[in-house]
């Protein structure tokens, strides 16, 4: 993990659209639309960013986010072992005695005061 791996989130679409002029094919034949053009899309801060990109950059990104989908299954079955471990060890550990676990909350200890403020000083 010292050295960074490309990888990312995030997903790459391909997109064939009509260009709007009435005298082109593609107006009438889904077939003639114009592409295909890739987009790689992403959240940033809340915000879904998206960029063109070439069909050879597309084919690059979509091995990026294969890499990054692993890496993060790599991360979660790891972060679940960590957790059986830690688990484990709680196990191990002597548990505490069952009287300070009950709710309630403890006793008082010392009796209510009367008089001036422990600092000494009265009030005039």
């Amino acid at each position: 993990m010292a050295e960074p791996v490309p990888l990312r989130r995030g997903s790459v679409s391909e997109r064939f659209v009509k260009c709007g002029k009435s005298a082109c094919p593609c107006a009438q034949d889904a077939r003639a639309r114009h592409g295909p053009y890739f987009s790689l899309t992403h959240a940033v801060k809340g915000q879904t960013q998206s960029r063109f990109l070439s069909a050879h950059q597309a084919t690059v990104a979509r091995h990026q986010i294969e890499r990054g989908q692993r890496f993060r299954s790599e991360v979660d079955a790891y972060r679940k072992r960590c957790e059986r471990a830690a688990d484990q060890e709680l196990s191990k550990v002597e548990a505490a005695p069952q009287e300070a676990a009950k709710k309630g909350g403890s006793k008082r200890s010392s009796k209510p005061r009367s008089g001036p403020p422990p600092s000494g000083k009265s009030k005039p």
